[in-house]
């Protein structure tokens, strides 16, 4: 079974990333711990892929406009509080081991090395029906 474990985080005082006002040495700890827990599921046998994102205000909003052609405006949406920071993609047997990663993840040292207890939202990866011979 597949689950993306997708992390939000806060928007910072500037609107994005509020990492930008950490300590350098806070900063460099939690880079570190997810630079360390990404190997430490791919050493476990349950890592798929993941990856840290941009910042919300590199983020654009695409649909098809007229001839299909993509339409992009900014985005996300100004009213929006906590945007996808980051996500990994495990391969795990149960959604219990997905639960237990998460957890793992959540507590990702912020300012002073305080675990941030980060809500991480766990959604099994659906997969395609099968299809007929």
């Amino acid at each position: 079974m597949k689950f993306m474990l997708m992390m939000s985080a806060p928007r910072g005082s500037t609107g994005d990333y509020g990492v930008v006002d950490w300590k350098l040495e806070d900063l460099k700890a939690h880079i570190g711990f997810m630079k360390n827990f990404g190997d430490a599921l791919k050493q476990e046998g349950v890592w798929v892929t993941g990856q840290g994102l941009a910042p919300p205000g590199q983020a654009r909003i695409v649909r098809a406009g007229k001839g299909g052609a993509p339409e992009v405006t900014d985005g996300p949406f100004a009213e929006t509080k906590e945007f996808l920071a980051g996500y990994w993609i495990v391969d795990v047997e149960s959604p219990e081991q997905a639960y237990a990663i998460a957890a793992r993840a959540s507590v990702a040292p912020g300012p002073g090395g305080k675990p941030m207890n980060m809500a991480i939202e766990v959604r099994e990866v659906a997969s395609a029906p099968p299809v007929e011979p």
